[in-house]
């Protein structure tokens, strides 16, 4: 049973509403009463909101298939719209675990293998650097230095295909990791073409529903506006822009119980379809490491038990930057006795996702501010131990 926890907070600031509103488990409206994890998370995030004027935020956890989602303050100040389960948020690079899986899917269908070349998917690519530059190298941001964002300039799939026949490698492909959403942006894009098909009606029509998940957009339909939250950036609203391969590399809005479907099916995809569960089993696959953290497709994986130091090394703003990788030769195994995570911020949202498959907890963070990585890191991370001592 999947049950849920919304909470109104007492106002903090004229920003902030804040209240301590009701409990209800899903489907069948039965009362549940606050318990020692509900005030756990409200203590946490309750600060962290007040600190950074969070208007809203939606925390999600699971414990052994056990989920709670607890929801706070407004989806949009205009109109005083309390955050809900059915509440939309903008995930940012979170998406690229989705693209991950997407590509990972292509490879389980025989459509693609990860040590081809980008070109071969692509033919304008012909004669490029990208001749000699694996899906592999794309997907995990070791391509030779593809820079975090594209240019300006570029709006367009022809100007997308002659700055990729113009860019030179910095670095030989496979021994720098420079985070790029031009370099997985690509990676999800041949994907999606191995498959004869659009990314975003692969993503919504085969993916998000063949891993439950009902509330899950790229496009979010007309009849689902009013439960899209807005962002707030200098206490304006805002939601994210079109861009260059903003799909692949950060185009998701969901909520927060999708999200922690997301996450157990990651740590257990018993029910998945079976393509598909090997597909998401896949992306936990180490191929490099940088510092204490494994980069495998999407994810990023630490041993566990994982220091909060170790995690806000991997998850620090320097890790945007150029860094020597060692190549894992053979790959990393999928492993339960890992911390999986990733980070993800549009302009105006912020998301977190954590969880340990050996211990099958973990800890969803919405919020609709780009808050500081480090205060999601360390909140989750808080609430993370108290599921691990459960």
């Amino acid at each position: 049973m999947k049950i849920f926890a919304s909470y109104r907070l007492r106002t903090v600031t004229a920003a902030l509403a804040l209240c301590t509103a009701s409990a209800h488990a899903a489907g069948d409206g039965v009362p549940v009463g606050e318990d020692r994890l509900a005030r756990l998370v409200a203590d946490t995030v309750r600060p962290v909101m007040a600190q950074y004027e969070v208007p809203g935020m939606a925390v999600a956890v699971t414990v052994r298939g056990k989920s709670q989602v607890f929801n706070f303050g407004l989806a949009s100040k205009a109109d005083a719209t309390p955050v809900t389960e059915h509440t939309l948020f903008e995930i940012g690079s979170v998406s690229k675990t989705f693209t991950a899986t997407l590509a990972s899917y292509a490879a389980q269908r025989g459509a693609i293998s990860f040590s081809d070349k980008a070109s071969q998917y692509l033919p304008g690519l012909a004669g490029s650097s990208l001749d000699a530059i694996s899906l592999l190298e794309l997907g995990t941001y070791t391509a030779g230095g593809l820079p975090l964002q594209f240019p300006d300039a570029v709006t367009t799939s022809d100007q997308m295909l002659a700055y990729f026949k113009e860019w030179k490698p910095t670095y030989a492909a496979g021994t720098h990791r420079q985070y790029s959403n031009p370099s997985i942006g690509l990676f999800g894009y041949l994907a999606a073409r191995s498959l004869g098909e659009p990314f975003d009606n692969l993503m919504e029509h085969r993916i998000f529903p063949g891993l439950g998940l009902k509330h899950s957009f790229i496009r979010v339909p007309q009849s689902r506006m009013g439960d899209y939250a807005y962002g707030y950036k200098d206490g304006k609203p805002i939601r994210v822009n079109p861009g260059m391969f903003d799909s692949e590399a950060y185009g998701v809005k969901t909520t927060a119980a999708d999200m922690i479907r997301f996450v157990e099916a990651n740590m257990d995809g018993a029910r998945l379809e079976p393509t598909l569960q090997r597909a998401v089993t896949g992306t936990h696959t180490g191929y490099f490491r940088v510092g204490p953290m494994t980069q495998g497709l999407g994810w990023e994986m630490y041993t566990w038990p994982t220091s909060l130091e170790d995690l806000l090394t991997g998850n620090a703003a320097g890790m945007l930057e150029p860094k020597e990788v060692a190549r894992l030769a053979p790959p990393q195994p999928p492993r339960a006795d890992v911390l999986i995570n990733k980070t993800g911020s549009t302009n105006g949202f912020g998301a977190y996702v954590v969880f340990v498959p050996a211990r099958q907890i973990g800890v969803v963070m919405l919020a609709n501010r780009n808050l500081p990585i480090p205060e999601r890191v360390r909140a989750a991370y808080q609430i993370l131990k108290a599921l691990d001592a459960q």
